[in-house]
């Protein structure tokens, strides 16, 4: 039995299946065994991050630095098989590479770089992306978060909210309204005046770790600015590659809920026959599969661009709507399929499903990206009256 109908495997290279293989591998040894433990604990298990790290998945679509300079497709194969241990684990890694790494690498000096790209890529230091404000929300231009220059130094004052991985992170990427316009700074946690706070209790991301921040007048020496980060784009294009990351990640989700799905359809038996054999049943997984298929190519499609430099921003809004929406619509199907067996930790599709409800909120909701295509398509904004 195979749900890839279509032989997407054939559109992957060599190399992108070895990397498909082995974070495959390390999800089955070191993931799954345990996830829904930690689901059902809500924690986030820091003992992971030496195994992620020995396996170059830290800012692993980073060159350099001890980066290992992955192709954008090799990152989402990555991406795929990591959330389909759990979205809690691949958030990590996103959080980890793709806002606080990219950030340093997009925008830092090269003495930045320097002092903590490399660390990071060993795992050795957690950086977290503090963008998001309580009463902003999808609108990060609402910024209140200021940054008032005294003497050599800046005194940052504001709060942050769903920061993910603050609460064990050695260093904050902290976005500030400056007189000279928004401004990110690398702020140390163990700073006077920085506190971050656990969001407690969630329904969603229980193996993963969001915080409220606050900053009370946090001094940071002028040597931690981001030269490079002017403005509210250098922010929004550390974002795009986190939601390039989730196009993949999705979809792992999904995977993982159906093929748990479709092995359970062919050992329950009801009436007398396996469930696999009966007619809704085969169209709610024909279902889920063509919808899968047809996001999977989509994301390949995007991958390849990325590779070839000419993806642009709506496209990956097209592509983390449409995977969003996928997965959790195959998630919440096959979990009917499951009938009450379903509500249980046993089976992953209701875990992801509630996850899922997070992904498709965090970096742009689906009326956010929704939005963009609009404007992508007309050439208005419609993100302000």
């Amino acid at each position: 039995m195979t749900w890839d109908l279509i032989d997407t495997e054939s559109l992957l290279t060599d190399d992108e299946r070895a990397v498909r293989s082995r974070v495959r591998a390390l999800v089955d040894e070191h993931v799954r065994p345990h996830v829904a433990t930690w689901f059902e604990e809500a924690r986030f298990p820091v003992e992971l991050v030496p195994e992620l790290a020995r396996a170059g998945l830290l800012g692993m679509h980073l060159h350099g630095y001890g980066c290992a300079g992955a192709s954008a497709v090799e990152y989402g194969v990555a991406m795929q098989e990591l959330e389909a241990g759990d979205s809690g684990i691949r958030t990590f890694v996103s959080v980890q590479g793709s806002l606080a790494m990219s950030a340093i690498a997009k925008h830092g000096s090269d003495e930045q770089r320097q002092e903590w790209l490399p660390a990071m890529a060993r795992g050795e230091r957690i950086g977290c992306f503090a963008l998001t404000e309580p009463d902003g929300g999808s609108d990060p231009a609402a910024m209140t978060t200021t940054a008032v220059r005294d003497g050599d130094d800046w005194v940052i004052t504001g709060a942050k909210r769903w920061i993910g991985l603050a609460s064990i992170a050695d260093v904050a990427v902290v976005w500030a309204r400056t007189e000279q316009g928004v401004a990110g700074f690398l702020v140390e946690t163990s700073r006077p005046g920085f506190t971050a706070t656990p969001i407690q209790p969630k329904l969603s991301m229980r193996a993963s770790v969001q915080c409220d921040v606050v900053l009370d007048g946090v001094r940071v020496p002028e040597s931690v600015r981001l030269p490079g980060a002017r403005g509210l784009k250098a922010a929004l294009a550390c974002l795009n590659e986190a939601r390039y990351g989730i196009v993949w990640g999705a979809l792992g989700a999904a995977r993982d809920a159906l093929e748990d799905a479709i092995a359970y359809a062919g050992t329950r038996t009801v009436f007398g026959r396996s469930l696999g054999q009966m007619q809704l049943t085969q169209q709610r997984l024909a279902e889920s599969v063509v919808a899968l298929q047809q996001a999977q190519l989509l994301a390949i499609h995007l991958g390849r661009r990325k590779d070839a430099g000419t993806l642009q921003p709506h496209e990956i809004s097209m592509g983390k709507l449409v995977s969003c929406r996928t997965a959790i619509e195959i998630c919440r199907d096959v979990r009917a399929l499951l009938g009450g067996n379903g509500v249980t930790l046993d089976h992953s599709a209701m875990r992801h499903a509630a996850n899922l409800e997070s992904v498709r909120t965090y970096e742009g909701t689906d009326e956010i990206h929704t939005l963009v295509l609009g404007q992508a398509i007309t050439g208005h904004p419609a993100f302000r009256g």
